[in-house]
């Protein structure tokens, strides 16, 4: 698990783009005290910086300049300061890119790849299933929504793997039913109806209602969103 350290003094920003991160598969953390940031980048030892430029007390060309003073760590400045000469400057001092403020969450996340690709051997996570807000990683076999994961059991995962790869066609009770028992032996019908049932609870209870959609006599799908 990559980490990445954020240099913003917007909690709402840094809360939320925490918790977005995280569903990507980045352990993420946020500088506690602005006067600080050295040292809680030591402590935390990240793989990835992401600054803003306007903060308290020194901006974040000050710590861009501090940390390329003994990192190579990758910076990406995230600004709404995003004229020629910010970001020329923001290059200047050893930012590996600058993404402007507002900025659309794919795009970031796209550029956060790119940077670590480039950076290390990094793989983007290929192994993410997504739709909408939910994210599904096949490697860790872990669902999280909004930054929280929810726990699944072997079942949960083969039925939302089938689905979630699926997304926008509906998967039929024979091939979820193949998925999740690989056998020749009869398995009665009302055991997939089970299981779906208690996944869907799981699901609710986490905040995403309706997410599996029963398409009547002939199977279920997650809806492209």
């Amino acid at each position: 698990m990559y980490k990445a350290f954020l240099v913003e003094d917007d909690e709402l920003i840094a809360s939320r783009l925490a918790a977005y991160m995280t569903g990507w598969g980045f352990e993420v953390r946020a500088a506690e005290d602005l006067r600080r940031v050295m040292e809680e980048f030591r402590a935390f030892g990240p793989q990835l910086v992401l600054m803003d430029i306007g903060l308290p007390f020194y901006n974040g060309y000050h710590w861009c300049r501090r940390i390329r003073a003994e990192s190579q760590v990758p910076i990406v400045f995230l600004s709404s300061a995003s004229d020629n000469m910010n970001i020329v400057m923001a290059m200047d001092m050893g930012g590996d890119d600058f993404i402007p403020k507002p900025f659309d969450r794919e795009v970031l996340m796209a550029k956060i790849q790119a940077v670590m690709r480039r950076t290390y051997d990094f793989r983007a996570p290929l192994t993410v299933l997504r739709a909408g807000e939910a994210l599904l990683d096949t490697g860790s076999a872990t669902l999280s929504f909004r930054g929280e994961r929810i726990e699944l059991t072997k079942n949960d995962y083969r039925i939302l793997e089938t689905l979630m790869a699926n997304r926008g066609r509906v998967v039929t009770r024979e091939e979820l039913m193949e998925k999740l028992w690989q056998t020749d032996c009869f398995v009665d019908e009302n055991t997939l109806t089970v299981n779906v049932a208690r996944l869907r609870r799981r699901l609710e209870a986490a905040g995403l209602a309706a997410f599996i959609v029963t398409k009547k006599g002939v199977g279920y799908m997650v809806e492209d969103r």
